[in-house]
């Protein structure tokens, strides 16, 4: 099983499904099943129940569901959908931009 290429707060594209065309940042990374939350994509309807004590109103609320990572491609800095290599730059292992060979700029917390 390939490694997963994509991390969280990276733009991504959809490609395939309901939601084709749209882009958005990914939130989270579920590795293990292969899935990825994009912001804004995959939007479901949800039955909340009220909870006075966590200040919760019931109703219908919108969220957005995960998505297979093989429907979402990696944006690069021009906008542009591309695939994601890897290789080393001295000592440091660095994504870069299969169309364009620019690095992907790794996000600092």
């Amino acid at each position: 099983m390939a490694g997963i290429k994509i991390k969280r707060n990276d733009k991504v594209e959809v490609i395939a499904g309901k939601d084709k065309g749209k882009q958005g940042r990914v939130l989270r990374v579920i590795a293990e099943k292969n899935r990825v939350l994009v912001e804004g994509v995959m939007m479901v309807k949800k039955h909340v129940k009220p909870n006075p004590q966590r200040n919760i109103k019931g109703g219908i609320a919108e969220q957005e569901a995960t998505i297979h990572i093989s429907n979402v491609m990696l944006l690069d800095g021009d906008g542009k959908k591309t695939r994601i290599g890897s290789r080393f730059e001295g000592d440091t292992k660095v994504r870069f931009s299969k169309t364009s060979g620019s690095t992907i700029a790794e996000k600092k917390k």
